[in-house]
């Protein structure tokens, strides 16, 4: 039986058009017709999967319809254990593929239900609502007009043969105008006015010695994150943005923290990643001493205590003179003078 097996294996291998790779994996693709699951590259090549958990998803994807996936109903029909189905399952959970939410049933009963999704990226796309189309309106009947006396010329001449009736297709009518779209895109079209980058920020003054030390700091970038390899190209163009957050007194162990932390993977373009950072984070000048102080209070005015000449009694005013009850007695007797 094996001997067969391996003689079809042989002769399905010689029938494959085009060169064959000298090393590798090769397919040989036959097309299933029944029984068959589709399965995503997605799912078929996570990078945060592990095997098991990989295979796991396969085998519930493959199953029908409201069959039992808890960790013991697993356990029974497949060779792995209980810890082992356990881990997969949060593995599914935690990147989307698997949902698992305890519901109380009209009868008060609380029961777990799992929920799978082929493809959980999907369900984060904007999706259009499909219209249904308006039911084709049916055109009003059109009454033939009363037909017309024959004059008596026409009377008289011999009657043509009557051809027969033509009916013109009308054309269907546009479907109305609606109120509002029942979708609306977020995604601006591909077409639409890009705003342009902002600029790498700049030091006031890029002196030797800022140079020096934004370069140094740009080269050893590698030793903390060995994804960060820049270029010398990329160094001498990223140099004035790191020297200007030196000039902003920035300590050098900041600003390798602030490049280097919580990176990508994979890292595509360490040079962009790197300008997007350090244009964005950009901190603001360090605040002067005159800054930190407090606001001095605005200076009340206060009105000085003046002697009254006539009566000698205090009293408030911004100039020496009279107080207000020896303005008023003096006032009637200037009067009557």
């Amino acid at each position: 039986m094996d001997t067969s097996q391996n003689t079809a294996l042989t002769r399905a291998l010689t029938e494959l058009p085009g060169p064959l790779p000298a090393r590798g994996v090769i397919h040989i693709v036959i097309p299933h017709t029944d029984r068959f699951t589709v399965v995503g590259n997605h799912l078929a090549q996570h990078a945060g999967l592990s095997t098991t958990a990989v295979g796991l998803a396969v085998r519930i994807q493959s199953l029908p319809q409201g069959t039992e996936i808890g960790i013991k109903a697993l356990a029974a029909r497949l060779s792995e254990g209980e810890k082992l189905i356990a881990a997969a399952l949060r593995e599914l959970e935690t990147h989307g593929y698997l949902r698992r939410a305890r519901t109380r049933l009209p009868s008060g009963r609380i029961v777990t239900r799992t929920v799978f999704c082929n493809q959980p990226t999907a369900l984060l796309r904007p999706r259009v609502v499909a219209q249904r189309p308006a039911p084709p309106q049916t055109p009003p009947p059109v009454q033939d007009p009363a037909p017309e006396p024959p004059a008596p010329e026409a009377a008289a001449a011999p009657q043509a043969p009557a051809l027969p009736d033509v009916q013109q297709e009308q054309a269907p009518e546009a479907p109305a105008p609606q109120d509002h779209a029942p979708f609306v895109a977020l995604v601006p079209p591909p077409t639409a006015p890009r705003q342009p980058p902002p600029p790498l920020p700049q030091p006031r003054e890029l002196t030797a010695e800022l140079d020096r030390a934004a370069t140094a700091l740009l080269s050893d970038l590698r030793r903390h994150a060995h994804q960060l390899v820049l270029s010398e190209n990329d160094i001498r163009r990223l140099a004035p943005a790191v020297a200007a957050w030196l000039e902003r007194d920035t300590h050098p162990d900041t600003i390798r923290h602030t490049l280097t932390n919580d990176l990508p993977q994979p890292l595509r373009h360490p040079a962009k990643l790197l300008k997007h950072r350090l244009t964005v984070l950009l901190p603001p000048p360090l605040p002067g001493a005159d800054d930190l102080a407090a606001p001095a209070r605005p200076r009340i005015a206060v009105t000085p205590f003046q002697t009254c000449d006539g009566c000698e009694r205090a009293f408030r005013a911004p100039a020496p003179g009279h107080c207000r009850d020896c303005r008023n007695a003096h006032s009637p007797a200037q009067a009557a003078a």
